[in-house]
């Protein structure tokens, strides 16, 4: 925990407890805080500090350069995988009888221990499938 919360951190924030199961760049995040005066350099800085902390996760997309981010420290979002989609960018919670009999194959069969609260697999929605 930050031993100061600025008003920018603070509604940074609120954006992102607001928004757990996205993937959101620095530009986006900075045009919808635009009204209450936070810049892209704040939010970039903001953003860099939240990570240290283990609250936001960076990732790419397959074939994009934007970097986007996913807030984490919401009790939904920990100890799960997380599915993301490389077509709308729409990140889901894979159920947890699912993850589960992931961690467990890959204990008994590769002598791996899942972090699941650092994984993200990626793929294509069913959405998107659709399309």
């Amino acid at each position: 925990m930050p031993k100061y919360m600025t008003k920018q951190r603070k509604l940074l924030t609120e954006y992102l407890r607001h928004h757990p199961d996205e993937c959101i760049s620095a530009r986006a995040i900075a045009d919808a805080l635009q009204n209450d005066g936070i810049s892209l350099s704040a939010v970039y800085r903001n953003l860099a500090a939240l990570e240290a902390e283990g609250k936001v996760r960076r990732t790419k997309q397959a074939g994009a350069s934007e970097v986007l981010y996913q807030y984490l420290d919401v009790d939904t979002c920990r100890n799960v995988l997380h599915l993301t989609c490389t077509v709308c960018g729409k990140t889901f919670h894979m159920p947890e009888a699912h993850y589960e009999t992931i961690k467990e194959f890959l204990a008994k069969n590769e002598q791996f221990l899942l972090n699941e609260s650092e994984t993200v697999l990626y793929g294509i929605c069913a959405d998107c499938q659709k399309h």
